[in-house]
């Protein structure tokens, strides 16, 4: 049988050590059915991308708490485009104004969740908008 669970990257790039936000979202998404790698704290984003190519991701979602998120997201949105992939859903969260967000939805973040948004948020919207893989 094909396994046809949506498959998640959970990332912290950059220097940033708060990593609760993080693993509770991964816990969430995996309680929740899918199948989830946290790749742990301080990720560069072409360790992120190898992470996302060697597990066949259909999504990564990055936590950014440390206000570096236009350039760890941007590089992200670069190496991918390098290697080729366009049909991994890129979402994120933390500490990101709200007037950020547009530029990060420019370079191919498709949502970003700021705080407040509950679990089932996450993992209502990563269900609707990445979908299982083909087949499903």
């Amino acid at each position: 049988m094909v396994d046809e669970r949506i498959r998640v990257v959970i990332a912290k790039p950059g220097l940033d050590g708060h990593d609760r936000g993080a693993k509770i979202v991964a816990r969430a998404l995996r309680d929740a059915g899918m199948e989830v790698v946290y790749t742990g704290l301080h990720q560069t984003p072409e360790q992120i991308v190898e992470t996302v190519l060697q597990e066949d991701a259909d999504a990564v979602g990055l936590s950014v708490l440390s206000g570096a998120h236009m350039t760890l997201f941007a590089r992200l949105h670069e190496l991918m485009a390098e290697r080729g992939v366009d049909d991994v859903v890129v979402f994120g969260g933390g500490i990101i104004p709200d007037e950020d967000i547009p530029e990060l939805e420019r370079v191919g973040v498709a949502k970003i969740f700021t705080p407040g948004a509950t679990t089932t948020q996450i993992v209502d919207w990563v269900r609707q908008h990445v979908g299982a893989p083909a087949g499903t």
